[in-house]
């Protein structure tokens, strides 16, 4: 497995988790009420912000684990890269859309904070997806 297949499994693994973690944490909030009426925000940066310092550590640990690892990024790893993270961007284009149109329609921020994130964490694991699925098998012909 490469350095960079490994950084898409972290990077995929650590989306899945920290998003998980968010709704867990916003439906016990909740408590059965009114989603909007949760107060949202401060569990929505500490999920981002602590996604970013696993996904770090997670990095750290794997180099640290096996130094002698080549970091040397080739011609196949920059189209992987590339193609996982146009695959990704579709649900980045997809959150935007709808929150702009859920703004335009004056939904709670509640909602499109939340339809924001969930794109983001959407495009994490499809083009961390696509990166796995091809490091397993190979770039598609064209």
């Amino acid at each position: 497995m490469t350095h960079e297949e490994k950084r898409a499994w972290i990077r995929l693994v650590v989306a899945v988790i920290a998003y998980a973690v968010y709704v867990v944490a916003i439906l016990r909030r909740a408590d059965g009420g009114p989603l909007p009426d949760v107060p949202y925000a401060a569990a929505l940066l500490w999920t981002i912000g602590g996604a970013i310092g696993a996904s770090i550590l997670a990095e750290i640990g794997m180099a640290i684990v096996n130094p002698g690892a080549s970091r040397v990024i080739d011609a196949r790893d920059k189209e992987i890269g590339r193609l996982g993270d146009h695959t990704g961007q579709a649900f980045v284009v997809i959150g935007a859309i709808a929150a702009m149109l859920m703004a335009m329609a004056e939904w709670d921020r509640f909602w499109i904070a939340n339809v924001v994130y969930l794109c983001f964490v959407l495009s994490a694991v499809l083009g961390g997806i696509t990166k796995i699925v091809v490091y397993r098998r190979s770039l598609p012909e064209w």
